[in-house]
């Protein structure tokens, strides 16, 4: 079955101007695709990694990635099809509480 690969954006304001029902309803369906295999977790303290032309590592302690939200957390799911894999993480904390999920198609060779 296809893998997605999804990204979660918000902060605490969206979250907590979020009604407490649906914020519980939105983290039993994540501890459902949990149950389901999603690979899930929150994101940590992000660590840039350089080694131009092999010559040496260069570390960077912060994202690279910017954006408006927070990134917090990240997943693995499995669904048919894009259009499934948006219908399961539609439901998530991030989606239902004033953030954002991205999915990405996850290509295997």
């Amino acid at each position: 079955m296809p893998k997605f690969v999804t990204i979660g954006y918000g902060d605490q304001a969206g979250y907590d101007r979020t009604p407490v029902a649906l914020r519980d309803a939105a983290h039993a369906h994540d501890a459902t695709l949990r149950k389901d295999g999603a690979l899930m977790g929150i994101a940590g303290p992000p660590v840039q990694v350089r080694n131009p032309e092999a010559a040496g590592v260069e570390t960077i302690d912060e994202p690279f990635l910017r954006s408006p939200l927070p990134v917090a957390g990240f997943a693995i799911i499995e669904a048919a099809d894009l259009a499934e894999a948006i219908d399961r993480v539609s439901r998530t904390p991030c989606a239902i509480a004033h953030g954002v999920v991205e999915v990405w198609p996850l290509e295997q060779p």
